[in-house]
């Protein structure tokens, strides 16, 4: 069966007792509105998802960029985690104000939990491997889905936007040039992910800093939430040591 992309008409939630809509396309499990490359066709960070289209049910898990390049939006079981940087700092957000420029998110409830092997290393080890036991578990891996792990990775390299385009117009360099950096070592973390060969630029970055080789396309697009609910943001790399839990999607 041929791929079929379905708008739907109107996603509807709650919040503050004032309904918030978006129009969402929908694959699979994946919902998703906005694209990254939008940013650079029109130089605009704009916000169209708002946060609480995103969240407020227990299966809901998705990743965001803040409207304005001010920040990093991250859904765990329904939970926003809202990153901005602020000083030498940044700060953490748990509410449902603001919207992302472009986001993936899903409303899955049912996941099956397996070890990661030794083997997996490395951020591509992890897109190849994610790749291989989706499709093993009978998921059409043609299609964006979502996944979830858990653990304490050996190292992660994340990053939080910041707008330093000092009012210019948004490039690539500039969109690039805007983040603040951040490393973290054996932390305990959960970490929300998304798989799609068809969605560069959309809602998976066409560049990943952690992919040297030229004939690789980076497919995933994963945030981190600390077990501790301090920290959150967009992974650009990581390293494993074992003990990580990889879960997917139940058929």
């Amino acid at each position: 069966m041929k791929s079929i992309y379905a708008l739907v008409g109107t996603i509807a939630v709650s919040a503050c007792s004032t309904a918030v809509t978006v129009p969402a396309e929908k694959q699979g499990l994946v919902e998703y509105y906005g694209a990254q490359k939008t940013i650079f066709d029109t130089g605009k960070a704009e916000g169209k998802v708002p946060i609480a289209a995103m969240s407020g049910s227990n299966g809901a898990y998705g990743v965001g960029a803040y409207e304005g390049l001010d920040g990093e939006i991250t859904i765990y079981e329904g939970k926003p985690f809202v990153t901005k940087v602020r000083g030498n700092g940044f700060t953490m957000d748990n509410s449902t104000n603001g919207a992302a420029i472009f986001a993936a998110w899903t409303k899955n409830m049912a996941w099956r939990d397996e070890p990661i092997p030794a083997e997996v290393k490395t951020y591509l080890d992890l897109q190849r491997h994610v790749k291989a036991r989706a499709a093993a578990a009978g998921i059409d891996t043609g299609m964006p889905f979502p996944f979830l792990m858990t653990g304490k990775p050996a190292e992660l390299k994340w990053h939080i936007n910041v707008d330093l385009t000092e009012g210019k117009p948004v490039t690539r360099e500039l969109f690039a040039k805007s983040k603040a950096n951040y490393v973290m070592q054996n932390e305990q973390v959960d970490i929300v992910g998304f798989y799609s060969e068809k969605h560069p630029g959309v809602f998976i970055s066409a560049y990943a800093p952690a992919i040297k080789e030229k004939d690789v396309k980076n497919t995933i697009h994963i945030h981190l939430v600390t077990r501790d609910g301090k920290s959150a943001g967009h992974i650009d790399d990581l390293t494993f040591a074992g003990g990580m839990t990889l879960r997917l999607p139940k058929n």
